[in-house]
């Protein structure tokens, strides 16, 4: 067992270019390639430097142009307005070219940036795709980040255009985009030259003369546009993920290295064919959305999936398995998270009984870590394969799997099982030393990255290097933390930075601590992540107050709450908080977060020997009783 994989894993990393350059073959090119790998520039480096495609044509005019426009390309199931449309390629061909005919006409063009703020619907990904076939450089902000995070990605990205839709749509309640956005626009120095909105009917938005246009009216007058042949290296988009100062880090990713990685994954990694579908529920605002409900199921000729809806409470627990049947879904890929919440609410899985699965093969988990509990829920109600995966926004597809379309190896729970062919993957100590098989270290990547990672962040090539190359110069750094086992499984265990994951979304909380510090009644705080049973990990506030400040610690703790919902917004799933006279410290003033964390999460704690007082770390822990944690 394992042989077949094995033999690919080595080639892999013995012929690189031989291998990709064979992976590359399966995709149309305006002209071929001078050179696969180009180290020229090391640490950033390039793949495929020479040749001309583009990814829009890869991924719905080159299937209309083999006979197959009739196929579905996008399933849209929206429960949260009782819509579905499946819209076939060639019908996606033609509103992606007339909508790009939309842009051209606003001035837009090879190397702009065309922001993205709005919900899982259609006109998103036609919006994505023009943008695509343009060679305008699209950044997606996921619809739930408030006013302040949008204006930092508008004063990065330096949009000249903003794509939104009126409002996004929660459950049973209706969220206004509109003015989040223009408060976004009014905070940030870049103003971006238009907007075109797409008025909702649960929510019209009012229009600002001169700046906005509605985006039907736009589309009345719009002539298709073709695509625009582009560099492999030219960008494709900026996906922003939260940086460990709170600056949000522009991850990019290009045309011909991810293309071509994208195209590869499906066949290998999720054991995909043409025609079948291939559902990724997460959202576009996500890496996840980018590159598994957009790309790469349409590079490979999949039908995908786009839901708008939620695991549960749309209306209930059986909410996947119905989109399952009534749309034939081959495999699902989705966050652990979501079957946490299934579970809770279906833990004997009476509603998964009640609709068919035919075809449906295979479940892949990825975001955080899957639990084995939730994993042998998973295994035992459906049947098939779940294989928890392991990636980042910034490798934009995975990193380690049970890659099914090579050989299915045997599951491990709680391991991702290995690494993906194309990645070198190490674990190291602090000094940059590999540890021996099932020691704890840092995880890291052997540099060149395979194509498809990011090769740099947006317009900072020096804080790329800085951030992911300088620690263990000749490795990447993945920022997790774990171990390789005998079998070459890895085994992810926890982060290294500051960086939390919360339901699948990975926030800073570097970047409620700067919230928090900002209360005028704030003398200093802390934020940590402590484990949850649902979301993986949610964040918790410690906040000192200042000499003189007199406050109700409930009605202080409301304030600082709605100030992260304000400022982050709800995706932060910032709920509590405690007020406590001090924070552990170390001699030198570091905060022991960590040792918080375990406390949290009612861990023996080992008292760290350079702490300046170790009696402040029972107050600490009777801190976390009152709110129901360290027991």
């Amino acid at each position: 067992m394992g042989e077949r994989f094995d033999e690919i894993y080595r080639r892999s990393l013995a012929e690189p270019e031989i291998f990709w350059a064979a992976a590359a073959e399966r995709l149309h090119w305006d002209k071929r390639w001078d050179r696969v790998f180009d180290p020229s520039r090391a640490p950033i480096y390039s793949w495929f430097g020479g040749g001309k495609l583009n990814t829009c044509y890869n991924a719905v005019d080159r299937h209309v142009e083999n006979g197959r426009g009739d196929q579905p390309a996008l399933i849209y199931d929206s429960p949260v307005t009782q819509t579905q449309r499946v819209i076939s390629y060639r019908e996606l061909r033609d509103e992606v070219a007339r909508f790009a005919g939309v842009l051209s006409a606003y001035g837009i063009e090879k190397g702009d940036r065309v922001l993205v703020y709005m919900p899982n619907m259609p006109e998103a990904v036609v919006g994505m795709l023009a943008c695509a076939r343009l060679g305008a450089i699209h950044s997606v902000v996921f619809g739930g980040f408030a006013a302040e995070e949008l204006a930092t990605r508008i004063d990065d990205a330096q949009p000249r255009l903003v794509l939104a839709a009126s409002c996004g749509i929660e459950v049973d309640r209706v969220i206004p985009y509109k003015p989040l956005l223009d408060r976004a626009i009014d905070l940030s120095k870049h103003k971006p030259e238009k907007v075109l909105m797409l008025q909702r009917p649960q929510c019209r938005a009012d229009l600002i003369a001169g700046r906005d246009v509605d985006w039907e009216t736009a589309i009345a007058s719009a002539l298709p546009h073709a695509c625009v042949s582009l560099d492999a290296t030219d960008p494709l988009y900026i996906l922003y993920t939260s940086g460990t100062t709170g600056v949000p880090k522009g991850v990019v990713h290009d045309n011909g290295g991810y293309a071509v990685t994208l195209h590869w994954s499906m066949e290998y990694v999720y054991n995909m064919q043409p025609g079948e579908v291939f559902w990724a529920a997460s959202d576009i605002g996500w890496a996840v959305g980018h590159s598994y409900i957009v790309y790469a199921p349409l590079l490979y000729g999949c039908a995908s999936v786009l839901y708008e809806g939620k695991p549960v409470g749309t209306p209930d627990a059986g909410a996947f398995w119905r989109v399952i049947e009534d749309h034939g879904v081959h495999t699902l890929f989705t966050a652990p998270t979501a079957f946490r919440a299934i579970k809770r609410d279906d833990p004997d899985a009476v509603f998964a009984k009640s609709y068919a699965r035919n075809g449906f093969r295979a479940l892949f988990l990825a975001g955080e870590r899957a639990d084995p509990d939730t994993l042998e829920w998973a295994e035992n109600m459906l049947n098939v394969p779940v294989i928890d995966h392991w990636w980042q926004t910034e490798s934009g597809w995975p990193m380690a799997a049970n890659c099914l379309g090579i050989e299915s190896l045997p599951v491990k729970h709680g391991s991702p099982t290995r690494a993906v062919p194309g990645y070198d993957v190490r674990v190291l100590n602090e000094a940059g030393q590999e540890v021996p098989r099932g020691s704890m270290g840092a995880i890291v990547v052997k540099l060149p990255l395979p194509p498809g990672c990011l090769p740099t962040l947006w317009e900072n090539d020096e804080g790329f290097v800085s951030t992911y190359l300088s620690r263990f110069p000749g490795y990447y750094e993945t920022a997790d933390a774990g171990m390789q086992d005998e079998d070459g499984y890895l085994w992810i265990m926890s982060r290294t930075d500051d960086i939390i994951n919360v339901a699948g979304h990975r926030l800073s909380t570097g970047a409620m601590e700067e919230i928090l510090a900002a209360h005028p009644d704030v003398a200093e705080c802390a934020v940590i992540g402590v484990s949850d049973a649902l979301k993986g990990q949610i964040p918790i506030g410690f906040a000192v107050l200042k000499a003189g400040a007199s406050r109700e610690e409930a009605e202080l703790v409301a304030e600082l709450v709605a100030s992260v919902r304000d400022r982050i917004g709800p995706v932060a799933a910032f709920k509590q908080a405690v007020v406590v006279d001090r924070l552990p410290k170390t001699r030198s003033g570091k905060v022991l977060r960590g040792t918080m964390r375990k406390i949290a999460d009612s861990v023996e704690v080992r008292i760290p020997p350079t702490i300046d007082d170790p009696v402040i770390l029972d107050e600490i822990r009777l801190s976390l009783r009152r709110i129901g944690y360290a027991r």
